[in-house]
C-alpha cells in the first residue's frame, strides 16, 4: 500500500496516508539524520500543514500534490524560510496567495507535485531542478531533508535535519513494492538494511544532489514509502525530471505562478 510521508492531525501520530490537506497538521522529520548549519539549505521551506518544499522561483515554492487540497486561491498556508531551528525568531515567514495542484496526480496518483504562490519574495535563493529527461544525477548519493519525525510514529524535530541516502534502481525498489512503484514518475533511495530515510511530515520537502558545477539540483520531491527507515523498503519519491517541463510551464518569468 502506499504510504506517504504525512500525518493527519485527526489521527495524531499514527497514520501514514497517502492523501494529504491544506488544513492537515503534519510532522515532518528525517530519521538517521544530522542538524543542518544555518544557511546550508537556504531554499529550503517549511509550510504550515507540516510538509516541506524548496524556493523554485521568485515567490514559488515546489512542494508534493498530495500535502494541498486544490488548486486556486489560497491565504491559509504559511511559509518559513531562512532557520534551521523553528524556535528561533529569525528567518522569513509569508503567506500564500495561490496554490496549483497537479493535474495529473488526482487522477492517476503520480507526480506527486504542486506549486505554491507567496505574497511577497522572501530572500532566500531559488533551488534549481532537474531538466525534463536530464537523469544525470540519479545515481550515487542523494541528499534528503526536513523537520519531520526523527522515528517512526514520532514527534515532529524542532531543527532541521538531513541525510546521505544512495540511489536506489527501480528494478530493485520494485522488489520491495512491486506495482505500487510507478517508475515513470517515481524514484528510490535509501539503504536496504534500513535506518536512514524520510518519514512522517518531510512530505513535499527535496531531494537533491551537487552537479558537476557544485550546484544543489532538486531530482525528487518527498512521498511516500513503507514506514520509515524499515530494512527492505526505500523511501519513494516523486522523480523531477520526468514532469519538469509541467512543472517549468506553470511558473512565469517573473518567478509568479501561471494561472
Amino acid at each position: 500500500m502506499r504510504r506517504s510521508r504525512i500525518v493527519l492531525m485527526a489521527v495524531l501520530l499514527l497514520s501514514v496516508v497517502c492523501t494529504g490537506t491544506a488544513q492537515a497538521a503534519v510532522e515532518p522529520l528525517v530519521v538517521g539524520g544530522s542538524n543542518a548549519s544555518q544557511g546550508q539549505f537556504p531554499w529550503m521551506v517549511r509550510l504550515s500543514m507540516g510538509c516541506g518544499g524548496a524556493l523554485v522561483g521568485a515567490k514559488v515554492v515546489l512542494t508534493a500534490a498530495h500535502c494541498v487540497n486544490s488548486t486556486g486561491g489560497n491565504t491559509t498556508i504559511t511559509a518559513t524560510l531562512g532557520k534551521v531551528d523553528l524556535q528561533d525568531s529569525g528567518g522569513e515567514s509569508i503567506k500564500s496567495t495561490y496554490v496549483y495542484r497537479s493535474p495529473q496526480y488526482a487522477s492517476t496518483g503520480v507526480q506527486d507535485w504542486a506549486l505554491i504562490e507567496l505574497a511577497t519574495a522572501p530572500s532566500a535563493p531559488q533551488l534549481t531542478f532537474a531538466p525534463q529527461g536530464d537523469t544525470s544525477l540519479n545515481s550515487g548519493n542523494l541528499t534528503i531533508m526536513g523537520w519531520g519525525s526523527t522515528t517512526e510514529g514520532g514527534a515532529q524535530s524542532r531543527y532541521l535535519k538531513y541525510a546521505t541516502v544512495p540511489f536506489v534502481p527501480d528494478s530493485t525498489c520494485q522488489e520491495s513494492y512491486g506495482s505500487d512503484l510507478k517508475p515513470a514518475y517515481e524514484m528510490c533511495a535509501g539503504y536496504p538494511e534500513g535506518g536512514v530515510d524520510t518519514c512522517q511530515g518531510d512530505s513535499g520537502g527535496p531531494m537533491v544532489k551537487q552537479d558537476a558545477a557544485g550546484r544543489w539540483v532538486e531530482v525528487g520531491i518527498v512521498s511516500w514509502g513503507q514506514g520509515c527507515a524499515e530494512a527492505g523498503y526505500y523511501g519513494v519519491y516523486g522523480e523531477v525530471q520526468s514532469f519538469s517541463d509541467n512543472i517549468s510551464a506553470r511558473i512565469s518569468s517573473s518567478g509568479t505562478i501561471v494561472k
